[in-house]
């Protein structure tokens, strides 16, 4: 179930399905001959956290990371990084501003599609620093199914066409404390509670 929070600004509530902390895992491609997208051009499985906020501001904060999991599923090493800000207008069409460790600042226009929690999203403007590799722009999608958070990203290079490079299946993590002030009025022993 996705609860609207009380504070949450008005024109956010198309994107409610977002909020909240996320873990899971995916899969990384390779990309380009310096293997841009994964370590040493070699497809690897990674892990990612996300952060979807608020502030009772007219936006989303949008916090990500991913490491590169090795076979056990174990951590070896960051794989990338980035942070933006998600708006939504009345006509339900979304804007999105991203930074990435990389050196790439990103400019997303999309819009959520009719009657389902599914956002595509395509890279309107990019930036790159000096250190940055080779990227001319993506696609997004982002989807709400089953009460997971599953999105595939597409990119391109001035030398290599638009394709998939990335995908995740996050699970919605929730925090006890917000279990804990739902259970004030259990009995101590926890028995009652079945009688």
């Amino acid at each position: 179930m996705i609860e609207i929070p009380s504070d949450l600004h008005p024109s956010l509530v198309p994107l409610v399905f977002l909020l909240g902390h996320w873990e899971g895992a995916g899969v990384a491609a390779p990309f380009g001959d310096a293997g841009e997208g994964s370590p040493a051009g070699e497809q690897c499985n990674f892990g990612q956290e996300v952060d979807f906020s608020h502030d009772g501001r007219d936006f989303l904060e949008y916090v990500s990371h991913t490491w590169v999991l090795d076979a056990e599923g174990k951590k070896v090493r960051p794989l990338e990084s980035e942070s933006g800000y998600w708006r939504v207008d009345e006509h339900r069409k979304v804007e999105v501003v991203m930074v990435r460790d990389q050196g790439v600042v990103e400019i997303w226009y999309g819009e959520l599609a009719d009657q389902k929690p599914q956002i595509d999203l395509v890279t309107d403007a990019v930036a790159r620093t000096a250190a940055s590799g080779p990227y001319s722009g993506g696609k997004r999608l982002y989807g709400y199914v089953k009460s997971d958070l599953m999105w595939v990203g597409e990119k391109a290079t001035p030398e290599i066409e638009l394709r998939p490079y990335m995908s995740a299946h996050l699970k919605k993590v929730v925090d006890p404390k917000e279990w804990a002030k739902d259970v004030v009025d259990l009995p101590d022993d926890g028995i009652a509670f079945f009688k």
